[in-house]
């Protein structure tokens, strides 16, 4: 009896899990609708083709640590490395990129929008019981001078945020390279 009481509960947890994990994923695709449509970046359709390429190179990079390319939007340039293992993500950007912490948009959707909405549903399954207060996502920039490196984002325990880093990293790269080109 206390057996299938356990099951139960792992099957409620699971089925939560991943409930919170759509309604997260809706809202990011809704937030990154409405700024592709501003900036004509891409077709919304096309985040799907990007997530599922994404998806493929993930999977078969958990074991090694493979680089999943980030590209600029616009021209395709290679602008920075994805490497995924079970424990973080590594965003090495290209060397010959100067791009600064303060350069828009990274602070205020990247860190804050994407970043700081992750971790903040994370406080709430600590708050919950749901995860260890040692689970919450975390991230560190690591630079040479002032200008950005090296993201590394630590403890993003579902595969569902890889995608969604990664999408929302080159979309903000992208943007910031804009930005210090004007």
């Amino acid at each position: 009896m206390k057996a299938i009481v356990a099951l139960r509960d792992n099957l409620i947890e699971q089925i939560d899990r991943h409930h919170d994990a759509l309604e997260s994923l809706e809202k990011n695709i809704v937030i990154l609708d409405g700024l592709l449509k501003e900036s004509s970046f891409k077709k919304a359709s096309e985040i799907g083709k990007v997530a599922s390429k994404l998806e493929e190179n993930i999977s078969d990079s958990k074991t090694s640590k493979d680089s999943i390319p980030i590209k600029q939007g616009k021209d395709g340039k290679i602008i920075a490395n994805a490497f995924v293992t079970p424990e973080q993500l590594e965003i090495v950007l290209d060397e010959t990129i100067g791009i600064t912490i303060d350069t828009p948009p990274f602070k205020s959707f990247f860190l804050d929008r994407i970043i700081g909405e992750m971790k903040r549903k994370d406080v709430q399954d600590v708050e919950s019981g749901k995860i260890q207060k040692e689970s919450i996502i975390d991230y560190i920039i690591n630079q040479n001078g002032p200008n950005i490196r090296e993201i590394i984002i630590k403890n993003y325990r579902q595969k569902e945020r890889i995608n969604e880093l990664i999408n929302t990293a080159g979309w903000s790269l992208t943007r910031m390279l804009e930005n210090v080109s004007k």
